[in-house]
């Protein structure tokens, strides 16, 4: 499920680990703690052990683990067989395998994406600007 992303780990908080705030991470964020508040990374995955309540904003979120809360991606979101989500999902594209659990309210707009926003201010952030 995890390996077949080209992309490497650059940041994790592990099983036994929580976290209760902001956390921006760049690159990959693998998550397998409790999390409660807001995730922002270039793409976040949250494994079977992490539970997340709160807010994610990726480009790409893959869910192994319970989310309770919103999750806005600007590419896409997958929820694996043993992912469960409760809340909101803004997103280009949503898989959810067989097995996968979501139950609330979904937004999939080709055009245009809640995440971008947040993107443009890291930019700008890094940058100096703003």
């Amino acid at each position: 499920m995890f390996g077949r992303d080209a992309e490497k780990l650059k940041s994790f908080l592990g099983s036994e680990s929580e976290f209760q705030g902001e956390l921006v991470s760049r690159g990959v964020l693998r998550m397998d703690g409790l999390v409660n508040g807001r995730i922002r990374a270039n793409q976040v995955i949250i494994t079977e052990t992490a539970r997340i309540i709160g807010e994610v904003l990726a480009r790409k979120i893959i869910v192994g683990g319970r989310v309770e809360g919103t999750l806005r991606a600007s590419e896409v979101v997958e929820i694996t067989p043993k992912g469960r989500v409760r809340g909101e999902i803004f997103t280009k594209r949503l898989m959810v395998m067989d097995g996968g659990e979501f139950n609330g309210h979904v937004e999939m707009k080709a055009g245009e994406s809640n995440v971008l926003e947040f993107e443009s201010r890291d930019q700008e952030a890094v940058s100096g600007k703003g």
